[in-house]
């Protein structure tokens, strides 16, 4: 027992170090607050915060992803690598796709709410 919960204190210091070293991750953090902030002026149903957590723990999960992958290809490879960029550019395109599935979600969820 005393294993799972260093591997669960690890995991939350990764969490930590994310939010406090990574620009775009304090974004989207952002963003998720302005959006749950939305959520409860708007009154949301319970199927529309289902769709907002999936969206948002979509977006975070690929920017974490993204940033273990950018750091391992630093680390890897110190200098410029036409392979390792291919590696970050898919890596950072999965961050922009699910980032424009949130929009579509949100634009779904609150334009109506809006107008």
């Amino acid at each position: 027992m005393k294993k799972e919960f260093e591997r669960f204190r690890n995991a939350i210091n990764g969490l930590i170090l994310f939010f406090r070293s990574e620009p775009h991750a304090r974004f989207h953090l952002f963003a998720l607050v302005v959006v749950v902030a939305a959520g409860f002026y708007f009154d949301i149903s319970a199927y529309e915060w289902l769709a907002v957590i999936l969206a948002s723990g979509l977006v975070i999960t690929a920017e974490a992803l993204n940033t273990s992958i950018e750091k391992l290809g630093d680390f890897i490879h110190k200098e410029k690598h036409d392979d390792m960029r291919i590696v970050k550019d898919i890596a950072a395109g999965a961050v922009l796709f699910s980032a424009l599935v949130a929009m579509a979600v949100a634009c779904i969820i609150f334009i109506p709410k809006i107008f």
